[in-house]
């Protein structure tokens, strides 16, 4: 015997969607096909790296050092694309608590509030890593393991961060623009049933003085 569903708030972006529900992205003026493609990547650059270097071990005895290098960057590269990705999906972990309890425009307060202080975060991030890049650029920095210049790796920390920020900024708006709460739906309703009552009372008063 099944029971039926508990009325409740609505599910959000940080609730997990039962398995009858597909999960949809907001529409976005960036496509988040960025993010999803540019992780395919790294993830298969990753693998195609390791698989290579195990195989070398297994029938030479030796190893590729440089992939080691490369391993470390992609891996950073791929925390902060699907940094991005969270952010712009609004899936990043929070406390439920408080993130989900209180009224629907309390809920949408917290989340403009969050997504604004992710901005501010990473774009002092952003902007205190330029001085890193210009500081390996203009010191001719080399990597430890290849020699490669180690502006080569660093550049992409701001680039991304920006990115991670701006994202960040499109969710604050979008939580902004959003308006269709359920909470607010009865008393809109409590609203029209009452104007509705007052016209039909009103009618009907004129309809007995005539």
């Amino acid at each position: 015997m099944t029971t039926p569903p508990e009325s409740g708030p609505t599910l959000d972006a940080a609730s997990p969607l039962p398995p009858d529900i597909e999960a949809a992205d907001e529409p976005t003026k960036v496509p988040l096909a960025i993010e999803d493609w540019l992780t395919v990547i790294i993830m298969g650059a990753l693998a195609l790296i390791t698989f290579a270097n195990v195989l070398v071990r297994y029938f030479t005895d030796s190893s590729f050092a440089w992939t080691e290098e490369f391993s470390v960057f992609l891996m950073i590269m791929l925390a902060l694309v699907a940094g991005s990705a969270a952010v712009a999906r609004d899936r990043h972990i929070r406390i439920e608590y408080f993130s989900e309890s209180g009224s629907m425009a309390r809920r949408k307060r917290l989340a403009q509030f969050g997504a604004l202080t992710i901005a501010i975060l990473f774009t002092l991030i952003g902007a205190l890593s330029i001085r890193m890049v210009w500081d390996d650029y203009h010191f001719e920095e080399t990597t430890p393991g290849i020699g490669l210049p180690a502006w080569w790796y660093s550049i992409w920390l701001p680039i991304v961060s920006f990115a991670i920020a701006l994202r960040a900024v499109g969710l604050m708006v979008r939580r902004g623009r959003k308006t269709n709460y359920k909470s607010d739906a009865p008393a809109a309703g409590k609203k029209t049933s009452s104007s509705n009552s007052s016209n039909n009372n009103s009618s009907g008063s004129k309809g007995d003085a005539k």
